[in-house]
């Protein structure tokens, strides 16, 4: 099992910057690919964005590319999503998740376990 403690929500200003925080630990060399998804009230879950745990490829959905940026700290076993420029419409409690294998990065059945989720509100 992997477990996950995702933080680093909290209340920006639009136009403002917030840093999330994935921690993995358990059987991390299960991994293949940690994902950033996000659930506004009354929305569906959606995909934010997903790194490659091996090789460092990242993909984004096309609602935060150029604002947002997943990275891996090595040293720290640590995912991080950079969220620049955020918009109101950012405002969501966004889960950390890994998948095992290449399910498809973009969808939340590929993956197995799931962070808590912490809470994203962006004021106008």
């Amino acid at each position: 099992q992997v477990q996950l403690v995702d933080s680093g929500g909290g209340l920006v200003q639009a136009g403002g910057s917030l840093r999330l925080s994935c921690a993995p630990s358990g059987r991390t060399s299960s991994i293949y690919g940690i994902g950033w998804f996000r659930q506004a009230p009354g929305k569906e879950r959606e995909f934010v964005a997903a790194l490659i745990w091996s090789g460092y490829s990242t993909f984004y959905a096309d609602s935060v590319k150029g604002r947002f940026t997943i990275s891996r700290d090595n040293a720290k076993n640590t995912v991080y999503l950079q969220m620049n420029s955020l918009k109101p419409e950012d405002t969501a409690v966004y889960y950390c998740a890994v998948t095992d294998g290449d399910y498809g990065l973009g969808v939340s059945q590929s993956y197995d376990y799931w962070g808590q989720g912490t809470q994203v509100t962006v004021s106008s």
